[in-house]
């Protein structure tokens, strides 16, 4: 598993387990976003989406803790995607088949995915991830 641990004695209000920072190494929103989580002292463990890929299980329960549709687990921009022409199957994919799907390859996977005690947010946005974890 490669999992690295990542403490901060950061002031915060952040949960006091530590979050799951799943991403792709090689990813430029990825590593802006463990920049932030850094600046703001959150505690994460990272994970790493290629190497490690999330589980159909856990995909599912993201996806039910976050309230968002399957559609936005998916890495839109990423080649895998396109060469499986995911755009046009994915309106008529049950949910158990994307997650079965998502489970087979981490780059099918939008990144980076954070899952702390109270939220599940997926893809970086700053201020989202700021009202959802300080």
């Amino acid at each position: 598993m490669a999992a690295h641990e990542h403490s901060s004695s950061g002031s915060g209000k952040h949960q006091e387990t530590q979050a799951l920072f799943v991403c792709y190494p090689r990813c430029s929103t990825c590593a802006k976003a463990r920049t932030w989580l850094d600046e703001h002292g959150i505690d994460y463990r990272e994970r790493d989406i290629k190497t490690d890929n999330p589980t159909a299980k856990e995909l599912a329960e993201w996806q039910q803790r976050s309230g968002l549709s399957v559609r936005r687990f998916f890495n839109t921009s990423g080649q895998l995607y396109r060469s499986l022409g995911l755009k046009d199957k994915l309106d008529t994919m049950r949910d158990k088949e994307a997650f079965d799907l998502l489970a087979t390859d981490g780059m099918l996977v939008k990144r980076p995915i954070i899952v702390s005690a109270n939220s599940v947010l997926v893809g970086f946005r700053a201020g989202l991830w700021k009202e959802a974890l300080l």
